[in-house]
């Protein structure tokens, strides 16, 4: 059976019970299947994982009691798309047949994903861009059952993130750890609002980083995990057993719309940076340098005489971008950005796109057999 790649938003025609005819909802923009197609209750579900030992008295409950009040359930008001017949735009055709004037309104649809609270002070809350995608309104629901209209600060497809602002007192936040320290093998547990159920906790470990090529958003470089995550925990929190959100949970590969233990999370070092932009400018002003990259194959690096195939090379420098006016030459191969190893190209792509227009950016380049230091600035 093919797998499918789908984001994990659960959605059920207005005035139908939680779970009677939910459908997945996405953008149909992937070869991979992110439209939606039915939910299916059938997959089995993966086995959860816990450390022997590793926490006092075989219990994360502890932990989860600091950390659960952060993890909101979010639920989004939109219209769903109108089927219609090209014809029916043609004003003479409507005139003929006498149809009104107004096209037909898309009946009204409600979806339920999740959100994580990342600044009690300001009521900001973190969850996925598809969640809040054509919404007309949003409520998010704390974990005390208080129910709140959300604000919509914005939101940035690319990265499938998106920003919302609530208004209440008494709001727990969740502490960002680092997603660059996280290794295999970690026990992670994901919470959300799976099938609209309410708050859920799964458990896990961290089974790959740095996943891409899913043609899921344009910046991928995903947490995979095998905590359950299903329809609904799109936009809920990964986090370590030190309590600290790690990832933002977003898609699944599922092919009856369940989970089978792959799960991506998109890692908080990518959420902090679109997080603060959003924030600031209700968008994301990517920086770019004016490079054509691409990965540094075994064949390449055995041509230019390097040890191992990780890194980017440089195939093209625009003329007279950042890069050109830095000093940067066709055949340099990036093997870090700002002290921090690049993998690949897709690895370089995700670091310069999200930094800022402006930033002054280190590469450590290889030329000639030896090591250079070059520094940009990013521009628009």
């Amino acid at each position: 059976m093919k797998a499918v790649v789908r984001p994990v938003v659960f959605a059920a025609a207005v005035g139908m019970a939680a779970l009677a005819g939910g459908a997945l909802v996405a953008p149909a923009d992937s070869a991979l299947g992110r439209a939606g197609s039915a939910v299916g209750l059938g997959a089995s579900p993966a086995a959860a994982a816990l450390p022997l030992g590793a926490v006092g008295g075989g219990t994360i409950a502890p932990m989860l009691e600091q950390v659960t009040p952060a993890v909101v359930n979010i639920s989004v008001l939109s219209q769903a798309p109108q089927a219609e017949n090209p014809l029916l735009r043609d004003p003479f055709f409507r005139r003929f047949f006498n149809l009104p004037d107004q096209m037909p309104q898309g009946r009204p649809q409600v979806s339920a994903g999740s959100g994580v609270i990342v600044d009690a002070a300001n009521g900001y809350v973190v969850t996925n861009s598809h969640v809040v995608e054509n919404a007309q309104e949003i409520a998010v629901t704390l974990k005390d059952r208080r129910r709140l209209r959300a604000k919509l600060i914005g939101r940035d497809a690319a990265t499938d993130i998106a920003l919302l602002q609530i208004k209440a007192e008494s709001l727990t936040a969740l502490p960002l750890g680092d997603s660059d320290r996280a290794k295999v093998g970690d026990f992670v547990v994901a919470i959300g609002n799976p099938f609209g159920l309410g708050q859920t906790v799964t458990s896990g470990i961290v089974s790959a980083l740095g996943r891409s090529g899913l043609k899921i958003e344009g910046y991928e470089d995903f947490i995979q995990t095998d905590a359950s995550i299903n329809p609904g925990n799109s936009g809920g929190a990964l986090v370590n057993f030190q309590g600290e959100l790690i990832g933002i949970n977003t898609a699944i590969i599922g092919p009856a719309g369940g989970s089978v233990g792959i799960g991506f999370a998109v890692p908080v070092t990518i959420v902090r940076s679109v997080m603060e932009q959003l924030r600031e400018y209700g968008e994301v002003r990517r920086g770019r340098l004016g490079v054509a990259i691409q990965d540094l194959t075994p064949d390449l690096a055995e041509s230019l005489n390097l040890k191992g195939d990780e890194g980017a090379l440089i195939a093209k420098i625009e003329r007279g971008s950042p890069a050109d006016s830095g000093g940067l030459r066709s055949g340099d191969v990036v093997v870090a950005v700002d002290g921090r190893a690049i993998r690949s190209a897709t690895d370089f792509r995700n670091r310069i796109g999200l930094l800022r227009v402006g930033t002054p950016v280190q590469l450590t380049v290889v030329r000639g057999g030896g090591q250079k230091s070059v520094t940009v600035r990013t521009q628009r």
